[in-house]
């Protein structure tokens, strides 16, 4: 009988790790992260670095504090102090960081429905932004002031139906899933990936075209002016009252308070379809769509309704974009078909990708990152390179100007190029992703022995069977 003796990282790895040190660690980093966003001087050089660097710890500390060993009761606690109190708070004070946290919740949304098509059931699917352009076409046509066929025929609907069309896109969005699950039944790899991509731009088209003869869409020109969700009577009082205690300088309560209503419905959205892609996940639907991901011929074996599953992985993942849509479309005011790209299909599955296949907090993860690439840390890049042309700033030592950088070189023009590269990294370093979900993360694990003989292969399969 031989005994192992664990090396000194491992042992400082399993310190680290116990409820009594992650824990408070956890909660400091929360406390670090949030006064390092709020020492900020708006009014210096290095601001858009600075924001690089601090906003990302802060947008990350929900993550960070449900990793973290600590009682479920605590942890909840913590979360709802961080969504309902802090970000509001911190929203006021700049509304960028508010924006940027709704759109990390749109595209948190998309990707848990890509990821029950993709990673629940291995469904590669290039066309998703199609049912996101369903939802978001479907609120914006019966809305808008544009001279479409409902607006003509005063087929308009009040803002206040925002709540009530956003079910009517589940199910719309759902039956369009449908639709596209029933021609790709037999297909697999490559060619459902072919088919999807059409399918995507069928949509996309059929959106451009759809103002002749009869206008439904406005064509090319998109929708405007489409409607948002009526603002309570009492929301811009209350948002006018919270930041003069707090001695915030506020000069449109009103439209600070529409962002607020658009983030809270956002976070109320995204925590309702992370609580059914959990449960999905963990009931029998969820394990029959694993065994189609794994073997369809062994999976059709055991007695899995192969055509009934796949249909309802798109049906479901298209009913979350959908619903996501209806949001994106309101808070945008506008969309035309521009806005339902291949690039934003590929942005989504970039997210699922980045964050874990079939892992819900790591495609969490995933819409953070790519997110806060695309609309936050390229764009103050760009931002922060401007800032020292505009004072002729000369990098020591190397004596070199930076107003010398051809303007072809801003990095917010390279967010496709980051996204490729992220990709191709991803697939050589880390293949199963940041948060891999766990059977995928035993899958790819490279070990020279066999799962039974590695006691913690073992210990995971184990838990990983205790869990489901």
């Amino acid at each position: 009988m031989t005994t192992s003796t664990a090396s000194p990282r491992e042992n400082f790895r399993a310190w680290l790790f116990r409820p009594q040190v992650a824990g408070p660690l956890a909660l400091l980093y929360v406390v670090i992260a949030t006064a390092l966003l709020l020492i900020q001087n708006r009014s210096s050089l290095w601001f858009p670095l600075m924001n690089i660097c601090f906003v990302p710890l802060f947008l990350l500390s929900p993550l960070v504090v449900i990793s973290a060993p600590l009682p479920s009761r605590l942890k909840l606690s913590a979360i709802l102090f961080m969504l309902v109190i802090l970000m509001p708070i911190i929203g006021m004070i700049n509304t960028s960081y508010l924006e940027l946290a709704i759109q990390i919740s749109i595209f948190a949304g998309l990707a848990l429905g890509l990821n029950i098509v993709v990673g629940f059931a291995g469904l590669l699917d290039l066309g998703y932004v199609a049912f996101f352009a369903v939802g978001a076409y479907l609120w914006g046509m019966l809305t808008s002031s544009a001279p479409t066929v409902f607006n003509i025929n005063g087929w308009l609907l009040p803002n206040w139906t925002f709540y009530i069309i956003i079910f009517v896109a589940i199910a719309a969005a759902g039956i369009v899933g449908v639709l596209l699950g029933l021609p790709v039944l037999r297909l697999r790899g490559d060619y459902l990936a072919i088919v999807t991509l059409g399918f995507g731009e069928v949509i996309r088209v059929l959106a451009r075209n759809a103002d002749a003869p009869t206008n439904f869409t406005n064509g090319s020109q998109g929708l405007h002016n489409i409607g948002k969700p009526p603002l309570p009577g009492f929301a811009t009082d209350i948002t006018s009252g919270i930041s003069g205690a707090l001695g915030i300088r506020m000069d449109n309560p009103s439209v600070v308070a529409q962002q607020l209503l658009f983030y809270f419905i956002a976070i109320v959205m995204l925590v309702g379809l992370i609580i059914v892609a959990r449960r999905l996940q963990h009931s029998p639907i969820g394990r029959a769509w694993a065994a189609i991901r794994e073997d369809e011929v062994a999976a059709i074996a055991m007695g899995v309704p192969l055509v009934k599953m796949k249909l309802l992985a798109f049906a479901t993942g298209a009913s979350f974009a959908g619903a996501i849509g209806v949001l994106y479309a309101a808070k945008q005011t506008f969309i035309d078909p521009q806005s339902f790209v291949l690039l934003q299909s590929i942005t989504v599955l970039a997210m699922v990708i980045v964050g874990g296949m079939g892992s819900i907090k790591g495609v969490i993860l995933g819409a953070i990152i790519v997110t806060l690439l695309d609309l936050h840390i390229l764009t103050n890049l760009s931002l922060q390179l401007n800032a020292l042309k505009n004072i002729d700033f000369v990098v020591p030592i190397l004596n070199f100007h930076i107003r010398d950088i051809p303007q072809q070189l801003e990095p917010a023009k390279y967010q496709p190029f980051v996204f490729g590269l992220i990709l191709v990294l991803m697939m050589i370093f880390r293949p199963a992703g940041l948060l891999p979900e766990a059977h995928r993360k035993l899958e790819l694990q490279k070990t020279g022995v066999a799962p039974e003989d590695d006691p913690n292969v073992l210990a995971e399969a184990i838990e990983l069977g205790e869990g489901n």
